[in-house]
């Protein structure tokens, strides 16, 4: 079925971020978020309660965003509560499975397995599959989206319920058993890459289900409030965004991007490791890897990428921030934008809608979907000198809960109803006391020669 040509949102009202509101009490502030009962512009102040620092009681300085590429909490971590020891991380249960087919005749079953290389084939994960995959969350229709497309060989069919462990992943794995991870941050859309980019920046995808932008005016700042680079400029908090190719914040912007902002929107990674280096960060960087590029070689883990090359580009960050002087009072978040269409046990939460806009595919419309639901689960880690030691939170994230920190941190107004209610990852730090002002030293992962030669000859 052929979706209509996007329609693109009128620009939203600008927002104003120095309002004077008395904080909520824990309770109060639970059960209003619970209910949606909060929209765009609403305060941190508003929204989040006195048990939580705010702005200047965050005894952070720097905080960097790296969003990663298509990769779901299962086939990335669900090995780490075997690689601690705990029992308390939610992991796929042992033995779990997806039919070849939906229906009555399910056909055989694909257990999931691990990953016999680094790489694979993509995986299917548009809006319409990633609700298939979904399944009213039986979260059972990861093999059967992917099944019958073109294949290198019959060992690839089941790769949606592949996963990989800390002999595939070690760094990765130290990282998360080291500092602080999140086992219910999920996607913020079920559906693929620039939607759920747009909703870190935004905290909506304007109604977009698909990998295309929204169009904005290319007027100057402050003209049009869309999203959280245009909020820290109001704020005068520095940022910056690095990427060697298309920058995460173009999926906001469309074409609009660099006539707003210049060269802000793209410096090169190297930058941003000199700058750490340095210690002369911006307060805010977002620093997104090659995600417009393919291939094996590819530092953004989206298939056919070797996941060990990704890996190793988030050690040169990570590394770098470490030996900052930043570090004392550095933040870095590490996620991924979406699932990539490989296999998570944990069903997507219902989510507060945004706004009013409407998916603007008619398949959506005909099937009852929105954006009143979160997507699939995607690894976040926090890596600071704040961080709790190896902890593992529970709590229920998504992107906007990043949108949110940086609002709490910045005293931003909120730029939607889903960022407006949601919870910053605030469980994942204890702001009393740095436990990691002496900086870990990580082992510094290593490519496998042979496994990225076998992915650049066949995939």
């Amino acid at each position: 079925m052929e979706a209509p040509a996007p329609v693109d949102p009128a620009p939203p009202t600008p927002l104003t971020w120095d309002r004077s509101v008395v904080r909520p009490s824990l309770d109060a502030a639970v059960e209003q978020r619970a209910a949606c009962a909060y929209g765009r512009g609403a305060m941190p102040a508003e929204t989040l309660s006195t048990d939580v620092p705010l702005d200047a009681d965050i005894p952070l300085t720097k905080v960097v965003v790296v969003m990663m590429e298509n990769r779901s909490f299962d086939h990335y971590l669900g090995q780490l509560g075997a690689y601690t020891g705990r029992a308390d991380i939610d992991v796929a249960p042992a033995g779990a499975s997806n039919p070849g087919r939906l229906g009555a005749e399910a056909g055989a079953s694909y257990p999931r397995r691990h990953a016999p290389r680094e790489c694979s084939l993509d995986t299917e994960h548009s809006w319409a599959k990633s609700h298939l995959e979904w399944d009213e969350g039986k979260m059972d229709g990861f093999f059967a989206a992917s099944a019958g497309d073109g294949l290198v060989d019959q060992h690839l069919v089941d790769r949606p319920m592949w996963f990989y462990d800390a002999s595939d992943l070690p760094f990765y794995y130290a990282l998360a058993s080291t500092f602080a991870v999140a086992d219910h941050y999920h996607a913020s859309a079920l559906g693929p890459t620039w939607p759920n980019r747009m909703y870190l920046f935004s905290a909506t995808s304007f109604g977009h289900t698909d990998n295309s932008t929204p169009s904005f005016p290319a007027s100057p700042f402050p003209a049009v409030d869309v999203s959280i680079l245009d909020e820290l400029e109001q704020r005068h908090t520095s940022w910056l965004l690095f990427s060697d190719g298309i920058s995460g914040a173009q999926t906001v912007h469309g074409g609009s991007v660099s006539s707003r902002w210049g060269r802000r929107v793209k410096e090169p990674v190297a930058t941003f490791l000199e700058q750490a280096r340095a210690g002369t960060l911006p307060e805010v960087s977002f620093v997104d890897p090659s995600f417009a590029s393919s291939g094996p070689d590819s530092t953004d883990e989206h298939p056919p990428a070797d996941v060990q090359v990704g890996e190793a580009f988030v050690y040169s960050l990570v590394t770098a921030l470490l030996t900052s002087p930043d570090w004392p009072h550095l933040a870095l978040f590490i996620t991924y934008d979406e699932h990539g269409g490989f296999y998570d046990h944990v069903a997507p939460p219902p989510a507060c809608a945004p706004d009013a806009l409407s998916p603007t595919d008619s398949e959506s419309r005909a099937s009852g979907w929105a954006f009143d639901r979160l997507g699939v689960r995607v690894p976040m880690m926090v890596i600071s000198p704040y961080a709790r030691p190896s902890y593992v939170g529970h709590h229920t994230y998504d992107h906007t809960s990043l949108t949110r920190f940086l609002e709490a941190k910045f005293k931003l107004p909120a730029l939607s109803a889903r960022d407006a209610n949601a919870e910053p990852p605030f469980d994942l730090f204890d702001f009393s006391q740095p436990r990691f002002l002496v900086p870990p030293t990580f082992a510094p992962p290593v490519v496998d020669a042979a496994d990225l030669a076998w992915c650049r000859r066949n995939l």
